[in-house]
Order: structure tokens, then C-alpha cells, then sequence
């Protein structure tokens, strides 16, 4: 018993410590942790995002200071920050959503100026005596139509691209199937308010009229090789003519094919039987009397998700677009025709340089998008907000002075080709380039949404040219120079500062 007692007396000492066995030490809780979040740390720009990252994956501070010893998710991310170095990996190749064909940016180009071709068919069918202003039979007339039609034709495309872009195809096509007529009628309306001129000048400007109409619609709707065809049997014709004296009944009959085609091209795309359809339930909605109609009306109360439910692209969006085309298409037609209308002989119409302009609108378009995607890939690859507006500039000068080196080689062609062409002078140059200035750098603010200050400056430089005009200020030549530069300094400065921001290129 006694030996017993003993044992169990003994039984009750504490263990004796042993020595532990040899095996790979404890894993430090801060190190698992490091090495786990490896990547999001190391990519890190400031402690708090680290802070972000522990929290949003459920670690409470409690948890913080029982596991790893640390006040809370701050004092973590504090110690995580300044243990693993900084490193900033490359983002993954992904494709360039600017990425453009250059190809169809040119055709786009030749798609703008071809139709200057029927002038050439039609101007046997244009002569006459000179107007007042010294121009030739019939310019007033076709230019007034244009004008309205290149107005009415840019604020029309802006509302049918935004419905495109709202991913609503066929309202798309319901309003060019309205604005397009309505266009039309427009451009013939100004014509037929301009007196003096040939008959046959305002037949011309009524197909000149329609035929905006049936381009508008087919460049939209992205059938560009459409209307290219469409255009063949004119351009052709115009082609013939430069060598050959073609009878008047050829080339009427060339013009009306090329009109008609383009037209019936234009129908075929447009939902015709749809927007009658639409019509006629809109017309006999109103001759139908509406229920409720005594003296006290009931009306439902509107819901919350019909009050804030998609309305489609508002009207007056696309107000600013009809403006910058006037005051661009303003400042194109001086550049071509504004020492005539000051005074000066025929022969000074510089018709080259309006024929350059709208030929460069293509490759204009094609580095409008080498912009986007080189500013793209500067956000990307700058460090700083400062980095970034480098590489942005760089990018600007490299693509505005590629466009302003395609327009003077146009200009010059243009000059050497075209019969009686008055010389592209230093001065002459000089005003085209700023020009196209004024022009590429107000469709890069238009292409980034900033177009009402692109619109307040091209409308106030051809108010401010137009003043001058009338008022006979100044020579013709120099103060195109004067009003051009100016534009195209506002607008430059407009560029780097709201393009300079890194958030503009989202």
C-alpha cells in the first residue's frame, strides 16, 4: 500500500520539460500573410488600399491583434507596405479599342469631296452673267442649300449616331427616315430664296439637296461603299468631261442616275413601312377622342421608373454639332471664296484649297483615332499625371502635324492641278493650315463631348470673319489669317487643358 501511495503521489509531480525533436521552425503569421498577398501589396500606391483589401476580406480588428499582433487593418497594412517592396507589373495586352482602318478612313475622304464632281457635269447647264458679288451664275443659290444642308446634316447625323450608340438601331432609322426629308426640303428652301440665278441652278440644288439627304442616311448606317457606287456614273462622267465635250443630255442623265441611286440606296436602309405605320397609329391617336375628355380629367400618377426610366438622346445635345458644322463650313467658304465677295476678281477663288479640306476630313478621322489610341496607350505606361500629359502633347504634335503635312500636299495638288488656280503664296498656305487647325483640333474636342466650346469658337470666328467682311475691314486676305490664328490658339488651349487631364480618357 505504502509502495503504491508512493507511485500515486508520484503520478501527480508535473511532466519533466524534454528537449523538442529537430523540425522546421513556426511560420510567422506576417510572413504567410506577406507572401499571400504578395502582388496587391507590391502593386500598392499608398497603405490604405492595403487597409481596403484586408477588410473587404472579412478580418476584423480583433482578429488582427490576436493573429498578427497589430493594433487594427491600418497598422497592418502600415507594416505590409514597408515590407515588401514596390513593383508595378505591366497590365495584360489587351486589343486597341481605338484601332481604326485606314483604308476606310480614306474612303470616307474621297466619299466627302466626289460630289464636287457634278459641278463639273453641270456647269455648261450654270452659265450665265456673273451676280453682284462677282461670282459665277448660280453660286449663291447652290451654296446657300449646302450650307443649310451641311448644318442640318451634322446635327441630323450626332442624333442618329447617339440612338446607334444607345444600341436602338431602329430609332436610328426613324429619325433619319424623318430628318433626312426634312433636310432636304431645308437645303431646296434656302436655295429657292436666293433670286438671280439660272434656272437650271435651282433644279441643281434641289438633287443637291436630296442627294445630302440619301448620303446621310448611307454614312450612317456605315454603307460607305454604297454610295461609292452610287457616285460611279457621276464621277465617271465628270472624269470624260475634263477631255471630251459631252452632250447636255449625257450629263443631266449622268447626274439623275447617280442622284437616283444614291436615293433609292438611301430607301432600301430606312424602315419605310415601319415609320408609316408609325405614322398613321400617331395621326389617329389625335382624332380620336381620348376617354375622360369632361370637365374633370383623371390622369395616373407617373413611377418612379418611368420618371427616371432611358428617354433616347435629348434634342438639344445635338444642337451644338449643327453649329460647329456652320461655323466651320462658314470658314471653309471664305477660305475659297472670300476675296470675291470682298471686291476682289473671279479669278481669285481659291476652290483647291475647299477642295483639300474636304479630301483631308479623311485621313483627319484616321488620326483622330491614332490620338485616342496613343493618349490610350499614355495612361497606360505614365506614372504620373505629369508623365502622362507629356506623352499626351507628343502625341497631339506628332498626329496635328501628320494632318497639317497631308493638307498642305493636298493644297499644292490641288493648285497645280486645278485650271486658273490663283498660287498657294506663303500667305495662302499659312491661312489653309491654320485652317485645318481650327478644324482637326475642334473635331478632337467633338470626338472627347467637349463640342459646345469647339461650336462657341468656329461660330465666333466666322461671326467676327463675316463682320469684317461686310464692314470691309482689313484686307480679305489677312484678316482670314488673323481670325484663323486666333481660332486655332483658343482651341489649341482648350486641348491641353481639358485634354491634359488623365480622367478626360477614360
Amino acid at each position: 500500500m505504502i509502495v503504491s501511495g508512493t507511485a500515486a503521489a508520484a503520478d501527480t509531480l508535473p511532466a519533466i520539460p524534454r528537449p523538442r525533436g529537430e523540425g522546421p521552425p513556426a511560420a510567422d503569421p506576417m510572413e504567410e500573410l506577406a507572401a499571400r498577398l504578395d502582388g496587391l501589396v507590391a502593386a500598392a500606391v499608398h497603405p490604405d488600399e492595403i487597409a481596403a483589401v484586408l477588410e473587404s476580406d472579412g478580418m476584423t480588428d480583433e482578429h488582427i491583434r490576436l493573429t498578427y499582433g497589430r493594433h487594427d487593418s491600418f497598422a497592418l497594412a502600415e507594416e505590409l507596405y514597408a515590407r515588401v517592396p514596390r513593383s508595378f507589373p505591366e497590365p495584360e495586352s489587351t486589343p486597341d479599342p481605338w484601332k481604326a482602318s485606314l483604308t476606310a478612313c480614306l474612303l470616307r475622304g474621297v466619299i466627302f469631296a466626289l460630289p464636287g464632281l457634278a459641278y463639273v457635269l453641270g456647269a455648261p447647264l450654270l452659265e450665265g452673267p456673273q451676280d453682284r458679288l462677282g461670282l459665277p451664275a448660280g453660286t449663291l443659290t447652290l451654296l446657300a442649300g449646302a450650307l443649310i444642308g451641311w448644318v442640318w446634316d451634322q446635327t441630323l447625323s450626332h442624333r442618329a449616331y447617339s440612338w446607334l450608340g444607345l444600341g436602338d438601331r431602329a430609332a436610328a432609322g426613324r429619325t433619319l427616315l424623318v430628318g433626312a426629308p426634312a433636310g432636304s426640303l431645308l437645303g431646296t428652301a434656302a436655295a429657292l430664296a436666293v433670286p438671280g440665278g439660272p434656272p437650271f441652278s435651282y433644279a441643281f440644288a434641289a438633287g443637291q439637296a436630296l442627294y445630302v439627304g440619301a448620303a446621310t442616311v448611307l454614312l450612317v448606317l456605315g454603307r460607305e461603299r454604297v454610295l461609292l457606287a452610287a457616285l460611279g456614273p457621276m464621277a465617271a462622267g465628270a472624269a470624260l468631261a475634263l477631255f471630251v465635250d459631252l452632250p447636255v443630255p449625257v450629263r443631266v442623265a449622268l447626274l439623275v442616275v447617280s442622284l437616283l441611286a444614291a436615293c433609292t440606296l438611301a430607301v432600301r436602309e430606312l424602315p419605310l413601312a415601319e415609320g408609316l405605320r408609325a405614322g398613321a397609329r400617331r395621326i389617329r391617336g389625335r382624332v380620336r377622342p381620348r376617354p375622360g375628355g369632361g370637365p374633370v380629367r383623371w390622369r395616373m400618377l407617373r413611377g418612379a421608373e418611368e420618371e427616371y426610366g432611358p428617354r433616347g438622346p435629348r434634342l438639344g445635345d445635338s444642337v451644338p454639332y449643327g453649329v460647329f458644322g456652320l461655323g466651320t463650313g462658314l470658314l471653309v467658304l471664305y477660305a475659297a471664296l472670300g476675296e470675291v465677295l470682298a471686291g476682289g476678281p473671279a479669278e481669285a477663288v481659291a476652290a483647291p484649297s475647299a477642295v483639300a479640306l474636304t479630301l483631308s476630313m479623311g485621313p483627319a478621322e484616321w488620326l483622330l483615332y491614332r490620338f485616342r489610341s496613343g493618349s490610350l496607350a499614355g495612361l497606360r505606361a505614365a506614372r504620373s499625371a505629369d508623365a502622362f500629359r507629356r506623352r499626351m502633347l507628343t502625341t497631339l504634335t506628332g498626329c496635328l502635324a501628320a494632318y497639317l503635312t497631308v493638307l498642305l500636299a493636298l493644297g499644292l495638288a490641288g493648285t497645280l492641278l486645278w485650271p486658273g488656280a490663283p498660287a498657294l503664296t506663303g500667305l495662302r498656305a499659312a491661312t489653309l493650315l491654320l485652317l485645318g487647325a481650327v478644324m482637326w483640333t475642334g473635331l478632337l474636342l467633338q470626338s472627347f463631348g467637349a463640342v459646345r466650346p469647339a461650336a462657341v469658337v468656329c461660330a465666333s470666328a466666322a461671326v467676327a470673319q463675316s463682320v469684317a467682311l461686310l464692314a470691309g475691314v482689313g484686307q480679305p486676305r489677312l484678316v482670314q489669317l488673323v481670325v484663323a490664328g486666333a481660332a486655332a490658339s483658343v482651341l489649341a488651349a482648350l486641348v491641353c487643358l481639358l485634354l491634359g487631364r488623365a480622367t478626360a480618357h477614360r
